[in-house]
């Protein structure tokens, strides 16, 4: 962007290494790690004194240390072998324990860093050890195979510049996600056309959020200025997720190794401690003070019974002169410490011993155990340390999100409204399906001239409105209108929504057909394919809750599209039939249904230009990118014309409401997370009985965050329940 200065906290890479072309600025040289992962806690050089020092951490060994010390100085009762021996054992048995889980580690990072990877050398494919990927390499990916670190999308198999990635690895999310290439770079298809690539990268320091990357590409064309073009998390292929269905992608290395998103993610190495753990370390306190009152008490009736004559020393113990000349104090000291050591075994060290043995042998009973097998991958249970065996056993709280987890993710198209009018797919007739219809008027005699013309926006929204891909669109060059027509599509998209609508539109009459040199082709109900130029498109955010696009039709005709949340697309709309639209929305949402609502406006050339010119100025800036983008978002998107609505089901799992029925009995606490309605939430939690008919529902909700904040309705809501405070139970109050 044209002015802005440049980051302070940011990196400049060198696609392939190559130097930039004369004119371009100055390099400043920047070390970057190697493409190593590291996951283990310790190596061969410090495992005994960094494993000692973690064990002595504890309590109980430190204890057991200072027992045997003071036997060894002092003239004590029993010999320190006593001490010395059982603390040897445990301390032995536990390092050997941690040594082998952490051998483990070492194996699966040599596995990983070793594994093959094909870098681009001089316009050939060279094949080497993943660890010596370095920042500024240009890398191949096949299909089905994990990106090796952190990647900026160059090129891809596809013509469309697309490739598909799955994150499960990630983020436990197995829908198939779309990442686009660079726009200039998508056109190289060979290493040879690829090596010839002058590029410099700007982009942010490492940083561990998933879903968030700003940079910019300067793509260098013989002598010319650089052309700029912004990279967001669109353009960044991570490591750990797995590309799939495209045959293979280019991508330059910009973070590697413990830099990568992945590796920043990872938890902490430090040593974890169970529950049990804790609790026995608090009653190894309150038995440590026992222990001492007990030795100090017997040390103080000791100096009691001794201070009358004869006592102190009777005739068959007589005291040598050095000994009647040694200080008092320090005698008593001697003997506070010889009761301590006779005491000592009010802490028994067995104890350690058995629990540590116990939990080393149980991760093996837990991966042992059939019931835990998965037949559909073929995996048992992985206990990557056995520290934690016994918390699984005290789980008390359960989180879970609902779509995918609670739901089987695999959305179908119900219904949708246009206008006050109802179509659904598959209309009964006499009892019987009628699997071609057209859709059915379930409110309204059919819809007028104008209510035609909406209806067939409505569906060229839903066609255009997406970022769903076809799988087999190479497919459709050479083929009749006719063929093309019954030709099944195979849509993929990172949300399974997008599909279910592209799908239930399609048995409507309209077929979103392919995305081809940035045209859209969609087959109407005449048979005929339209045409519409894809301009701009304005990614899907949680805060916004909409996504727009802006097509050009082969009249010349501008329109945005903007599909989204009724709560987001409402408050934007001027004109259309709100109120109908809105109670159909409302009744959908109570049943359970997904509901979102479809808006257009139309744009003159000239609206489109000064779009345009806001658009890339917030695409290309450094700082604040996002913030800048949600701003321009802001101002296109409003003054909307309402078009209809549309509901997709998604189906609980199988015993979902019989899982959760066994959690809850077993006393664990279900917490359901959702993004969906307040009235689409209600609905699932009753279907998968976390609600009951009898429970008692608290609703904290706010219309409108600008309005009244959650603070406020926990004030008032406190207000109440002081106020009937007097018809309450010191219980029912408490809870």
């Amino acid at each position: 962007c044209a002015g802005e200065e440049n980051w302070v906290d940011s990196r400049t890479i060198y696609v392939g290494h190559r130097e930039p072309p004369p004119g371009a600025e100055a390099y400043i040289p920047q070390r970057f790690p190697d493409n190593r992962i590291v996951s283990s806690k310790y190596t061969f050089w410090n495992f005994i004194p960094k494993n000692l020092f973690e064990q002595f951490r504890r309590i109980a060994n430190f204890y057991f240390l200072i027992i045997f010390l003071v036997q060894l100085i002092i003239d004590t009762p029993t010999s320190p072998v006593t001490s010395g021996l059982p603390l040897m054992f445990v301390i032995t048995v536990t390092a050997i324990k941690q040594g082998y889980e952490d051998w483990l580690r070492h194996k699966a990072d040599n596995a990983i860093n070793h594994c093959p990877v094909h870098f681009i050398q001089h316009g050939k494919l060279v094949r080497k050890q993943s660890r010596k990927l370095r920042v500024g390499d240009i890398v191949m990916v096949k299909e089905d195979e994990k990106f090796p670190c952190d990647l900026i999308f160059l090129s891809s198999s596809r013509g469309d510049g697309t490739c598909f990635v799955t994150t499960t690895g990630l983020d436990g999310e197995s829908s198939q996600k779309t990442y686009y290439a660079v726009q200039d770079t998508k056109a190289f298809h060979n290493e040879q056309e690829i090596d010839a690539l002058h590029a410099t990268i700007e982009c942010e320091q490492p940083q561990p959020d998933l879903y968030k990357f700003v940079g910019r590409i300067n793509v260098y064309h013989d002598r010319n200025e650089p052309i700029a073009r912004p990279l967001g998390s669109e353009n960044l292929l991570l490591r750990g997720a797995t590309l799939k269905n495209t045959e293979k992608i280019f991508g330059v290395a910009i973070y590697t190794g413990m830099e990568t998103k992945m590796a920043l993610n990872y938890q902490s190495k430090s040593q974890k401690r169970s529950a049990v753990e804790k609790s026995m370390n608090v009653f190894l306190v309150v038995y440590l003070c026992i222990l001492v009152s007990k030795a100090l008490i017997n040390t103080v009736l000791k100096y009691a019974w001794q201070s009358e004559p004869f006592r102190d020393e009777p005739w068959y113990n007589q005291k040598t002169e050095p000994e009647r000349k040694r200080n008092l104090f320090l005698l008593a000291f001697t003997d506070f410490l010889a009761f301590m050591v006779l005491f000592n075994y009010i802490i028994p060290v067995s104890m350690y011993v058995t629990v540590e043995m116990q939990k080393f042998l149980g991760s093996y009973f837990i991966a042992w155990d059939e019931e835990m097998f998965d037949e559909a991958t073929g995996e048992g249970p992985l206990v990557n340390t056995s520290d934690l065996n016994e918390e699984l056993g005290q789980i008390e709280y359960v989180f879970t999100d609902k779509t995918g987890t609670l739901t089987e993710n695999n959305m179908e198209f119900v219904e949708c409204c246009i206008e006050g009018h109802v179509y659904i797919p598959h209309v009964i007739c006499n009892g019987q399906i009628l699997h071609d219809s057209t859709g059915i008027d379930m409110i309204d005699s059919s819809p007028g001239d104008s209510g035609k013309e909406r209806e067939e926006l409505f569906f060229r929204a839903l066609c255009l409105c997406h970022t769903v891909q076809v799988k087999d669109d190479d497919s459709v060059d050479g083929l009749k209108k006719n063929q093309v027509a019954r030709r099944p599509c195979i849509y993929i998209s990172s949300s399974p929504d997008e599909v279910a609508l592209v799908e239930g539109i399609q048995r409507l009459g309209y077929t979103y057909l392919r995305l081809k040199d940035n045209y859209m082709e969609i087959l109407n109900r005449e048979n005929n394919i339209e045409k519409f130029e894809l301009l701009e498109v304005f990614s899907f955010d949680s805060v916004r809750r909409r996504m727009s696009v802006i097509v050009k039709s082969s009249t010349g005709d501008i329109f945005l599209f903007c599909k989204g949340a009724d709560s987001s697309i409402f408050p934007r709309v001027k004109e259309g039939k709100i109120d109908q639209i809105r109670s159909r929305v409302e009744r959908n949402a109570v049943e359970g249904l997904r509901t979102l609502c479809v808006a257009y406006k139309k744009l003159t050339e000239e609206e489109y230009s000064n779009v345009q010119e806001l658009l890339q100025n917030a695409k290309l800036a450094l700082r604040d990118r996002e913030k800048k983008l949600a701003e321009v978002y802001e101002k296109i998107e409003r003054d909307f014309i309402l078009l209809g609505a549309t509901a997709v089901e998604d189906r609980l799992q199988e015993k979902a409401a019989d899982t959760i029925e066994a959690l809850q009995k077993a006393g664990i606490k279900v917490w359901v997370l959702t993004g969906d309605k307040m009235e689409t939430a209600a609905a699932t939690c009753y279907a998968c009985k976390l609600f009951r008919r009898n429970t008692q529902i608290l609703e904290l909700t706010t219309k409108k965050i600008e309005e009244q904040s959650l603070h406020d309705v926990l004030f008032d809501l406190n207000k109440t329940v002081i106020r009937q405070n007097g018809s309450l139970t010191r219980d029912t109050f408490s809870g």
